[in-house]
């Protein structure tokens, strides 16, 4: 099985790792190249215990990989997970999910 994960924030990046670790082939594509070049040396842009191993073994086991490029994050996937921000709305505080709309359009 492969899975692609839009979005490696908070939700996204520990997701990913966590399906990594069950035995699932994950790549996570964001937008933002120097996070997704940090990850790829084994910089862990946020504090979660442990996660810097999960990312780091699975990296290097070939079940967990980073991109920039939407298409090679999907090629191949059969689960695609949506991990984009959802900041909320100026005036009533619904969640904005401008973000969510823009990365299913893809």
């Amino acid at each position: 099985m492969r899975i692609a994960v839009l979005g490696a924030g908070y939700v996204g990046l520990v997701s990913g790792a966590c399906f990594a670790e069950f035995g699932i082939n994950v790549c996570i594509v964001d937008t933002d190249p120097a996070k997704v070049e940090a990850l790829h040396r084994g910089v862990i842009p946020i504090y979660e215990p442990g996660l810097d191993k999960l990312v780091i073994d699975n990296q290097k086991d070939g079940r967990l990989s980073f991109t920039t490029s939407l298409e090679e994050a999907m090629e191949g996937a059969d689960c695609v997970f949506l991990a984009v921000g959802t900041p909320s709305r100026r005036g009533d505080g619904h969640a904005d999910l401008q973000y969510v709309f823009a990365a299913a359009e893809g």
